[in-house]
């Protein structure tokens, strides 16, 4: 039998180290993977695959890579089930990550970071600008304003 599975995809979301009651390192994460083809719009679709990574490759995905980081993994698929708190069973299917390869620089991923920031900026939408005040509309009373310490906010 042959059961494996080779991966290149980008993270969808900054990888969580966690650890076992028996102190192993476990990561899960879901990487983006394009399709081969286009739909009838010409848009390249993606799969979203849940993985999991245990031990030293873990901690190492954990503290090299961030969402958008470009990955390759090895692995196999394993479906697993559990029973959730309502009593119904639930089946799980997963890539279980046997080794991962970095696949782009670090100089590349943070360019590619900035990028997206700066996008992000720029996108963000402006505030509309506050109208002009052409005087100051407390320039004409210049005695001392009396309020009540009931009309206080504070």
């Amino acid at each position: 039998m042959i059961n494996n599975v080779v991966l290149v995809g980008r993270l969808t979301r900054d990888p969580e180290l966690k650890f076992t009651p028996n102190g192993a390192a476990v990561v899960t994460f879901t990487l983006a993977v394009n399709r081969n083809f286009t739909n009838q719009s010409g848009q390249r679709e993606a799969d979203f695959i849940n993985c999991v990574i245990w031990r030293k490759p873990a901690e190492t995905l954990a503290n090299y890579a961030k969402k958008g980081t470009l990955l390759g993994v090895t692995g196999r698929v394993q479906t697993r089930s559990y029973d959730n708190p309502q009593g119904q069973r639930v089946y799980v299917t997963e890539v279980v990550a046997e080794t991962l390869q970095l696949m782009e620089s670090k100089d590349v991923s943070e360019q590619r970071a900035n990028e997206s920031n700066e996008t992000a900026e720029k996108n963000k939408p402006t505030p509309p600008p506050l109208p002009k005040q052409e005087t100051d509309p407390f320039a004409q009373n210049s005695s001392a304003i009396d309020l009540p310490d009931d009309d206080l906010p504070f």
